[in-house]
């Protein structure tokens, strides 16, 4: 396994409970322990990618430990470059049956790589033409002069 391979699946880690962590938590221990801030968990639960927790007595929000695991999702997804609306698709539908929309899950993933792919052929074409800008500015003849130079930097842009 390369190194980048192990930094991707470390990446897309899930942090599952064990008997002795799996409880329901207040905000600011889900906080804590999914390193993303109380302020955007409450964002996340508005926006109806969190499940809504259950409010104590006092309004406190108390947090299944299934939310550690799907803030984690989220996180995972929006450093692939996932947007809130595609993340939707990716999230369980059920959280209590664990029950996920497979089909529209994989045609977002699909999706996504196919985005990832045109964009890397863009870059692929912008790297070479910034290649052939830098070739022309460095090679320019000492006979020319820079305006002129900068015709045969336009005709490269244009390209």
């Amino acid at each position: 396994m390369t190194a980048s391979n192990a930094r991707v699946k470390a990446r897309f880690r899930v942090k599952f409970c064990t008997p002795m962590r799996c409880h329901n938590m207040m905000i600011g221990e889900l906080a804590a322990r999914s390193g993303v801030s109380p302020s955007c968990i409450r964002f996340y639960e508005a926006n109806g990618l969190l499940p809504g927790a259950h409010r104590r007595a006092n309004g406190y929000r108390e947090f299944k430990p299934q939310s550690l695991q799907i803030l984690e999702i989220i996180r995972c997804a929006q450093q692939a470059g996932f947007t809130l609306e595609e993340i939707r698709t990716l999230l369980p539908t059920n959280l209590e049956t664990g029950t996920w929309a497979r089909d529209k899950m994989l045609d977002t993933l699909r999706c996504k790589i196919s985005g990832i792919e045109a964009l890397q052929q863009q870059l692929e074409k912008n790297k070479a033409q910034l290649l052939a800008i830098v070739d022309v500015v460095e090679n320019r003849p000492n006979d020319m002069t820079c305006l002129a130079n900068m015709g045969r930097v336009v005709t490269i842009l244009r390209g």
